[in-house]
């Protein structure tokens, strides 16, 4: 049953994906530059704490 359920949300995801890519394709680079900036963000605080780490875990 949870198969189906997980298969039915990433069906409705990408239907929902294309149709904001069609209907509005300026939105929709926005949300990409958003995620991107989000990785982007979560990578670079990743990298400071190794750093951090890497130096004793001291402030």
């Amino acid at each position: 049953m949870a198969v189906n359920a997980k298969k039915i949300a990433v069906y409705v995801l990408a239907v929902f994906a294309l149709y904001v890519i069609i209907t509005d394709p300026a939105k929709a680079a926005e949300y990409v530059q958003i995620g991107f900036e989000g990785i982007s963000d979560a990578a670079k605080a990743i990298g400071d704490f190794m750093t951090w780490v890497a130096n004793g875990a001291q402030s």
